[in-house]
């Protein structure tokens, strides 16, 4: 079984959507026992940071996230979550990744909106999965490079488009809205 965690962060539709696309069900949830015993777990989002958080703390979830043993995939605001401290709002994340989330510097068009090209994928979730292509991204704020970036994308300055830690995986792109790549992606990370 496939749980998509339940919050009020966004995007939860279009990821089961994805999942229907390739035959897959999956159930939106919140519930401890139903998230431990899932066979792989998608934390999705769209949204502001501070709330969310908030609201993951008011569920417990905050807590249980990061004790998930079977693989887990942060998708855009999941995956600034899983880091440490996010500028937006001045909010702590759950820690999984000891990086800081920064706002993109002003001099440019932010958010980086639309199509972009991945370049330096290592990770077994780009099984397939070829340098120079694009996904899609929305987003103000990103995480640094670090030994856990897993691909780069480049807009204004180089950033961690994907990260990965032992179960936990990570996305800044939306791979439910980045067409037959993001299709392959979703596969990849179902087959772990």
């Amino acid at each position: 079984m496939i749980a998509i965690i339940k919050y009020n962060g966004g995007n939860v539709s279009s990821v089961q959507n994805a999942l229907s696309r390739l035959q897959v069900e999956s159930v939106v949830t919140d519930d401890f026992d139903t998230l431990r015993s899932a066979d792989k777990v998608i934390f999705p989002g769209v949204g502001e940071a501070s709330s969310t958080m908030k609201n993951l703390k008011e569920k417990g979830l905050d807590l249980l996230i990061p004790s998930l043993q079977q693989p887990v995939l942060g998708i855009c605001l999941g995956m600034q979550l899983m880091c440490g401290n996010n500028e937006e709002g001045n909010t702590a994340g759950l820690g999984i990744f000891d990086l800081e989330v920064k706002k993109f510097p002003a001099g440019d068009i932010v958010p980086h909106m639309g199509w972009n090209t991945l370049s330096a994928v290592n990770s077994p979730l780009f099984s397939n999965i070829e340098n120079d292509t694009d996904v899609y991204f929305v987003h103000s704020y990103y995480c640094e490079l670090s030994e856990y970036t897993t691909s780069v994308c480049d807009y204004i300055l180089p950033f961690s488009a994907s990260l990965q830690k032992g179960n936990f995986y990570a996305m800044q792109f939306h791979p439910e809205k980045s067409g037959e790549a993001g299709s392959r992606l979703l596969e990849n990370f179902l087959k772990l």
